[in-house]
């Protein structure tokens, strides 16, 4: 007897011709091993895109959708990305198709064929209309008639090629606002011709790639079109427009419709972590009944019970996760073998998947460093020799030590973990009780169980000391000692209404109704979310879909064109906070800079609905007897500038002001003959940084017995990100 029977049972397609072997859908996302590597023009190595999704297939998954795929050089996303209009790009791709099947011959495999039309970070883009995004770098050029009949002509080449290639069927991409959604939309198609105007013009261009490919193909080969069920910008699609054109996709010969949630400039977080879990799933269910092909609902759905309760409610007839299958490859088998609480919980944080993207840097994984990447980590499965088998000490049990020891400890290792705190977790402790930040509790209890797993040997509540570490003679000692929070030089700062961020996040120190935050870091703003919500209750399960829906001005009765409350009852108002707060930083220009690429609009868009004042350009001049905080705050540019002196009148004053790494044990054991290597922040403190942290201690961990004491190893973020940074520039 399974805990999950509606999500690992079978689902037939295309009136019986074909079968899903379960209801999972790996989805699509970018992950940068799409263009492969090669010489432009002739076939390309996908060996490690064939490795990445052979590895999932492997774990278990019913049906995997690649990355995006360009049906035309138009239709890339940037420059030289990938493509399939030629049959050297066809012969390319059998490595990938080759690779699925022998992983697992019941898995298959589709293709997403993504024209990404005006948002193309490139000067090819086109689109319906010459309409330039807010988000994109160029002014799209306006398609002819012609040239329309022409894409729809490349949507089917590529779908046949795709076929050729192997692969079990494709998904076409109309949502998030690329090509097929700008010519549905309003917003972004301004024609007057047979492909714009009316709504039934509008359609016109998706069903008839839809219908069009179908000819091509034949019945069996599985077509997903991916339907933009709630667009959350202005402009957008009408509930019954939407129900018209599942319909028609239907129709046209679609096997599956998947869902697809907002535009990626919709100003509303759809994916990140603070949106509870299946909190879109709504939407989908709203759709369940207009049409008979089974559905896929999808947007943070991150553990077999939640996709299992999605499911067996009716929701959906299937449920797809791209993230979840970044974190942990096995997700469907620890499934089936009922070891759920052995799943690498994806964590919705986006800094290693979606931020890489938009820098472009190869994606990966903040708690599984290995995704993507599975040539580089190729060891970290293999026992370690027997001749070089070592007996090791952790000092630290936060995400640095954690993925050491139980990287080192699953290879052979005899290793130690030593924290001196009663808990494991470290940084993570101080997270998980962010509001919007729950899921950290998932890697917690996730790293406990792999230590218990592996049979490390755990010493909780116990400081590390030089002198028993060198008389038990271990081989090496890992630092993962962390950091301690840094005290700005300020006049006063002894105070007793003076807190670190440590104070409040971990000791529960009491904290008054006007605070004042220095520093404005990722830390900052995550003390600034902790003292103006309700503490939460770290259940990850039991967000509030309703209260997240009206806090962003979601109309979750779909009521509304694309979603949206009119601007005069929009649930997204400023909130009532529960405290005063005003956010600091020495530097001028906007706060929180450093902020995730994908998440830092988030952010200040949660505080500003709490009426957060950020100050920049500030200079702290004291902390006087009273305990407020006397600054300077200079604004203007150059001969134009500005300073004005302010007294803040605040009950406490929370330092957030950075961090200094802990090394007092390495002199010490050094000196005493020690193999010593420092990872996390005991290595570098900066902005706290779990994703590095992690990275380091993982490729550590599977060469540990081949390194020299001090040794450092990182991810090679690679050429790609420093040349769209200098694109960047030159378009400013």
């Amino acid at each position: 007897m399974t805990s999950y029977p509606k999500m690992l049972s079978p689902l037939v397609l295309n009136g019986g011709l074909t079968t899903l072997k379960n209801r999972v859908l790996m989805g699509s996302m970018h992950s940068g091993l799409e263009a492969g590597s090669g010489f432009l023009g002739g076939e390309v190595d996908l060996t490690k895109m064939g490795k990445f999704f052979a590895r999932r297939a492997k774990g278990g998954v019913g049906l995997i959708v690649t990355g995006g795929v360009a049906p035309n050089r138009a239709g890339w996303v940037s420059p030289f990305s990938a493509k399939m209009s030629t049959t050297n790009e066809m012969k390319s791709h059998k490595t990938v198709t080759s690779m699925v099947h022998e992983a697992d011959p019941d898995c298959k495999i589709a293709m997403q064929i993504l024209h990404s039309g005006r948002y193309g970070y490139h000067p090819l883009s086109v689109a319906p209309s010459a309409v330039k995004s807010p988000i994109g770098w160029f002014t799209p050029k306006a398609l002819s008639s012609l040239e329309i009949t022409a894409t729809i002509d490349d949507y089917v080449n590529s779908s046949s090629l795709a076929k050729e290639a192997g692969y079990n069927g494709v998904e076409i991409m109309g949502s998030e606002g690329y090509l097929i959604n700008q010519f549905i939309a309003l917003r972004t198609n301004k024609r007057s011709d047979e492909w714009g105007g009316s709504y039934e013009n509008r359609i016109k261009f998706p069903t008839e790639i839809v219908r069009q490919v179908r000819a091509a193909v034949g019945p069996e080969f599985i077509i997903i079109y991916r339907l933009s069920m709630l667009d959350l910008v202005e402009g957008g699609s009408t509930w019954e427009e939407i129900v018209k054109l599942a319909k028609a996709i239907e129709a046209a010969g679609a096997s599956i419709i998947n869902t697809g949630i907002g535009w990626h400039e919709a100003r509303i977080p759809t994916i990140a972590t603070s949106v509870p879990r299946a909190g879109f799933a709504f939407v989908t269910q709203k759709m369940m009944g207009a049409v008979s092909i089974p559905l896929c609902t999808t947007n943070r759905i991150n553990m077999p019970h939640v996709a299992e309760k999605v499911l067996a409610t009716g929701q959906a007839d299937m449920v797809s996760m791209a993230r979840p299958f970044l974190a942990d490859p096995d997700f469907v088998n620890k499934a089936m073998e009922e070891k759920a609480a052995e799943i690498n919980t994806c964590i919705g944080c986006n800094q290693a998947c979606l931020d890489h993207t938009f820098k472009g840097i190869t994606a990966s994984c903040l708690v599984n460093p290995e995704a993507c990447h599975e040539d580089e980590f190729s060891e970290a499965y293999k026992l370690v020799e027997t001749g070089k088998k070592m007996k090791i000490a952790v000092v630290g049990g936060g995400p640095a030590g954690l993925a050491f020891s139980t990287t080192a400890a699953r290879r052979g290792h005899d290793v130690t973990l030593i924290e001196q705190s009663p808990i494991i977790g470290g940084q993570f402790n101080l997270a998980k009780v962010i509001p919007g930040k729950e899921e950290f509790y998932e890697t917690i209890r996730y790293f406990d169980a792999m230590l218990k797993k592996y049979g490390v040997k755990i010493q909780l509540s116990t400081r590390a000391e030089v002198p028993t570490l060198t008389s038990e003679n271990y081989d090496a000692v890992i630092l993962a000692t962390g950091i301690s929070p840094r005290t700005p030089s300020i006049p006063g700062i002894e105070h007793p209404n003076v807190l670190s961020y440590v104070d409040v996040l971990r000791h529960n120190a009491p904290v008054g109704k006007r605070v004042a935050i220095v520093g404005a870091g990722g830390i900052g703003f995550d003390v600034g979310e902790f003292l103006t919500h309700k503490k939460s209750d770290g259940i990850a399960d039991d967000m509030s879909v309703d209260g997240y829906l009206k806090d962003w001005g979601v109309d979750k009765t779909l009521s509304e064109r694309s979603g949206l409350f009119n601007e005069d009852d929009s649930g997204s108002k400023p909130l009532t906070p529960q405290r005063e707060v005003t956010l600091l930083q020495r530097k001028k220009g906007k706060l929180g800079a450093g902020l995730g690429k994908t998440t830092g609009w988030i952010h200040r868009s949660q505080l500003k609905k709490m009426n957060v004042a950020m100050v920049g350009g500030v200079e702290y001049e004291k902390i006087d007897a009273d305990g407020n905080l006397h600054i300077k705050v200079t604004t203007g540019k150059k001969d134009k500038k500005v300073t004005t002196k302010q007294i803040l009148e605040v009950d406490n004053v929370v330092l957030c002001a950075g961090q200094t790494p802990l090394r007092d044990l390495e002199e010490g054991l050094k000196e005493g003959g020690v193999k010593v290597f420092r990872i996390g922040g005991a290595e570098e403190a900066g902005e706290l940084d779990a994703k590095k942290a992690i990275d380091m201690a993982t490729r550590l961990a599977i060469q540990v017995e081949d390194c020299k004491g001090g040794e450092v190893f990182t991810m090679d973020e690679g050429k790609s990100a420093k040349a769209i940074e200098f694109m960047r520039g030159l378009l400013r």
